[in-house]
């Protein structure tokens, strides 16, 4: 047994002990601050004031909930510049037929899409410190613990070097602010002990939900520009989906950080749902075309670092969009770039028939780049399984 693996079990045990004190205390409404010596930002604990529905109440931070940056973000030649949250609504759109007609969560989308950039909370400019070959950053939220864990045991870990005198391979999660008023100041400990432990967390002043998974698109991609220029390439991902590192980097193994290149799982003359019931649901007066530009499916795909800078600053020429992964094709049809489709990217399982025997086939895993979606014990035991003695009856190769 390695001692970087007992490091690694160390601070599993460490986390997990103090995530089930923390939820105990929570229980007898109490704070764990006897278990994290850095007390939560006075703010986050802050109760919102009742209003209207399309008033920024849990979508929007109120100003009163603004946090300062932390240190960390001041340090350097380049750094984040967005230091306070001050936005109000659009109220030129309140009065005008269509946006009246439109459900609530859409109205306040709309009112505050204007409200752009966010103060950072938690910052590692240091992860780009050196020679960086590929980042990794990963999508995640404040209470899924157990995903971001499983991901740093499996295809997470972070490499010194990738190996033919490329540089290093660097990971990092992507977070908002809880979006439940009760969870801000006792997980918000928990993820500041976390981020101690690991060093791995970027967090901006904006509350996580569905429609602000967009924001952490342009927020990553704002980040990326300032503390991370001379990164070669990207993945990014969800923290739902199985990673095969070592084909990532066959893959990239001729391809130049100069190019153009944008790879996953592609989807082509994708129409707008308009089904009211569906989670995707988007409505005639906020996207009137017939079909979308080309986009990859968001579970994880792959970008050179010379273009996740141009698409930085072609995403700032666009209102944003509450689909993210479109929201990043419409920023690739405003470069004139067309994302790649590739085979080893599953984004919606090896099989879309979630009762296919080959979604748990470990042979398809092996060939595979990425696939989605696996929770944190399949992720577990499927890393095992693909790396372990295993013997496959023949040779997959989606490379």
């Amino acid at each position: 047994m390695s001692q970087q693996w007992k490091r690694t079990v160390y601070k599993s045990v460490c986390l997990s002990l103090a995530l089930l004190v923390a939820v105990t205390v929570f229980q007898h409404s109490d704070t764990p601050n006897q278990f994290l010596h850095r007390p939560p930002s006075p703010t986050l604990g802050l109760q919102k004031p009742p209003g209207n529905p399309l008033k920024p109440v849990g979508f929007w931070k109120t100003p009163q909930d603004v946090v300062p940056p932390t240190a960390e973000a001041s340090r350097g030649p380049q750094v984040w510049d967005v230091t306070t949250t001050n936005c109000s609504a659009n109220t030129n759109l309140s009065h005008q037929a269509w946006f009246q007609g439109l459900e609530p969560h859409f109205q306040q989308f709309l009112l505050y899409r204007h409200c752009r950039y966010f103060p950072l909370l938690l910052n590692h400019p240091e992860k780009c410190h050196g020679e960086v070959y590929l980042l990794v950053a990963v999508k995640s939220v404040v209470t899924q613990h157990d995903r971001r864990e499983a991901i740093r045991q499996t295809w997470g870990r972070e490499w010194a070097s990738a190996g033919r005198g490329r540089g290093a391979v660097r990971t990092l999660f992507l977070l908002g602010s809880p979006s439940k008023q009760e969870e801000r100041a006792h997980y918000q400990q928990l993820l500041a002990y976390e981020d101690r432990l690991y060093g791995d967390i970027l967090q901006w002043d904006f509350l996580d939900s569905f429609f602000n998974l967009t924001l952490k698109e342009v927020h990553f991609l704002k980040w990326l520009d300032t503390y991370c220029p001379d990164v070669h390439f990207v993945f990014k991902g969800d923290d739902d989906v199985f990673v095969n590192p070592a084909n990532l980097l066959e893959f990239l193994a001729d391809r130049r950080p100069q190019e153009d290149l944008f790879v996953g799982d592609i989807l082509r003359h994708a129409r707008p749902i308009r089904r009211r019931d569906n989670k995707y649901y988007i409505p005639g007066s906020l996207y009137s075309k017939a079909s979308y530009p080309p986009y990859a499916g968001g579970g994880g795909f792959l970008m050179a670092g010379g273009l996740a800078r141009r698409l930085h600053h072609a995403c700032d020429t666009l209102e944003l969009y509450p689909i993210d992964d479109v929201f990043l094709g419409m920023c690739l049809e405003v470069l004139g770039v067309q994302p790649t489709a590739h085979e080893g990217f599953k984004t919606f399982g090896i099989s879309r028939n979630r009762a296919s025997r080959l979604n748990k086939e470990p042979c398809f895993f092996r060939s595979m780049l990425v696939v989605h979606k696996l929770l944190p014990p399949e992720l577990l035991a499927m890393w095992g399984l693909v790396h372990g003695n295993l013997t496959c009856a023949r040779q997959l190769r989606v490379l």
